[in-house]
């Protein structure tokens, strides 16, 4: 091995270790979406769907906390009915992490929908690439590691607890909205043991 690929190789070790020791410094939303991805795929759904099923509980996830401090108004029911009646194709739900996610199948697969348009999962391996960074491989390791340790229906069944047990801890209200809190990789794996 040439030493300049020895190096990296021991610096990547070196940084995946200070990850588990020092945790990853991120917002809540991408985390819930690598999170929900991860139990999607454990529960059966292919990688590209899972992917679009994980963004779209984030999404549900942040809506639903601006409605609850007040951030966001509620959509309209009548709005809700016209923005339904407009969608072209058969709308299914998919339930995960505690949201019934809006799907809809695809010639490429199933895809969940935001603002009644199918989710690129292209855009959320970016999105997971560019908040996660070079932590993302030892994140997405360490949250599969957990989604295995569980049989499906137990996952399926505590998904949204265990997000809540490992999430990164955010300030409540209005000051917690974008803030940016510490994911512990070890607090993941100690679930994974139990």
């Amino acid at each position: 091995m040439p030493a300049a690929a020895h190096r990296d190789r021991r610096f990547r070790q070196a940084s995946a270790e200070s990850v588990v020791a020092e945790g990853i410094r991120i917002n809540r939303a991408p985390v819930l979406t690598l999170w929900a991805a991860v139990v999607a795929e454990r529960l059966g759904f292919k990688r590209a769907e899972a992917l679009t099923l994980g963004r779209a509980v984030a999404g549900l996830n942040a809506y639903s906390k601006g409605v609850a401090i007040g951030l966001f108004e509620p959509t309209p029911a009548a709005e809700r009915e016209r923005r339904r009646r407009a969608r072209h194709g058969a709308t299914i739900r998919v339930s995960l992490l505690q949201r019934a996610v809006p799907s809809v199948q695809t010639p490429e697969g199933l895809r969940a929908l935001a603002k009644d348009r199918p989710i690129d999962p292209k855009s959320v391996e970016r999105y997971l690439e560019d908040k996660f960074g070079d932590h993302l491989d030892a994140a997405r390791s360490a949250m599969m590691r957990l989604a295995r340790a569980l049989p499906p229906a137990e996952l399926a069944h505590k998904a949204y607890r265990l997000y809540e047990a490992f999430g990164p801890a955010i300030p409540a209200g209005k000051a917690g909205w974008g803030a940016a809190g510490t994911l512990d990789l070890k607090k993941i794996a100690a679930l994974a043991q139990a």
